[in-house]
């Protein structure tokens, strides 16, 4: 699938509806559906889109945050610089990291506060940034 922009007023859910319909684990796919909406209502002025097959939140047409479904996870992947400046949050909360994406386990809580603090550093850290990845 091209890229695909929202215009702003589609909801998170509906927008995304095909990419959730990847995830086979009909309880794996309403927590993704929940964790897209949850990111789209704390940081509503973020747009969304549908990238290089996943679902991803932009600031001012800047890269922020994109997730992508396996089997036992939810990755998510805020850029190497957000990665490693949260490394030891993560293992902290139980996350494994790789170099550019960290993995919530379908089976263990969402760490909703690190989520949050993941998201912040990312649109504080490319306030000034024009282009979609940083460079």
């Amino acid at each position: 699938m091209a890229t695909v922009i929202a215009d702003g007023h589609e909801p998170v859910r509906e927008f995304f509806a095909d990419w959730l319909a990847t995830i086979p684990v009909p309880e794996n796919r309403e927590r993704a559906a929940r964790i897209l909406e949850w990111v789209r209502a704390e940081f509503p002025q973020l747009g969304f889109r549908f990238a290089w097959r996943q679902p991803m939140f932009t600031d001012h047409g800047t890269f922020i945050i994109g997730f992508s479904p396996a089997r036992e996870h939810l990755a998510f992947a805020p850029e190497k610089e957000g990665i490693e400046h949260f490394a030891s949050a993560f293992a902290q909360a139980g996350l494994t990291h790789g170099s550019r994406l960290a993995r919530m386990r379908w089976d263990a809580p969402v760490p909703w506060d690190l989520l949050r603090d993941v998201i912040e550093f990312q649109i504080a850290q490319k306030a000034g940034i024009t282009s979609f990845w940083r460079k």
